[in-house]
C-alpha cells in the first residue's frame, strides 16, 4: 500500500496552529483597546482561517492511497481518491509492462502497463522512493511469472 508522506501528527498541528495564532496576535499586542486594533481584527482572524484550511484541506489530501496486489494469474492496482472513489485497474502478470519514464517531466515517472491501459503509479513519492518501488515490483512481477 502506498500513501503520501503525512509529516505533520494530530499534535504538531495543534502546536503549529498554536504558534501562528500567537505571531499573528503579537504584532497587535501593543495597540489593543485601540480602533485600529479592532480594524485589524476580521484580517487576524481572516489569516489564521486561511492557515487553518489550508493545514485542513491537506490533511483530507492525504487520504489518497493506492494498494498493489501481484499474484500468479493477476495484477491488481487500487487507488482509493481522497473524495473517496475508488479506481480499479488489472491485468496478467506476462503482459504487465512496467516502465520508469526519464524523459518526463516528472523526474522517474512510473507507469504500469496492461490490460490495455497505462496507469501511473506512486505520483506523490519522491523520485528515489519511485525507483525502490519499481525495483520491489519488478522482482514480486518475476515471482508471479514464475510460480
Amino acid at each position: 500500500m502506498l500513501w503520501p508522506n503525512q509529516s505533520l501528527t494530530r499534535p504538531g498541528l495543534s502546536w503549529f496552529l498554536g504558534i501562528s495564532a500567537a505571531f499573528l496576535i503579537l504584532p497587535a499586542a501593543t495597540i489593543i483597546g485601540t480602533a485600529v486594533f479592532w480594524g485589524l481584527i476580521p484580517f487576524l482572524v481572516l489569516s489564521f482561517i486561511g492557515v487553518w484550511f489550508a493545514i485542513r484541506r491537506n490533511g483530507r489530501n492525504l487520504s489518497l492511497s493506492e494498494t498493489l496486489w501481484i499474484w500468479r494469474d493477476e495484477v491488481r492496482v487500487e487507488r482509493r481518491e481522497p473524495s473517496g472513489k475508488r479506481l480499479r485497474w488489472q491485468a496478467e502478470p506476462m503482459r504487465v509492462r512496467l516502465r520508469i519514464h526519464k524523459d518526463a517531466k516528472i523526474e522517474d515517472y512510473l507507469t504500469l502497463s496492461g490490460g490495455g491501459r497505462i496507469i501511473e503509479l506512486g505520483a506523490f513519492l519522491a523520485p528515489e522512493e519511485r525507483i525502490a518501488l519499481a525495483d520491489e515490483i519488478e522482482a514480486a512481477l518475476t515471482r508471479a511469472i514464475r510460480a
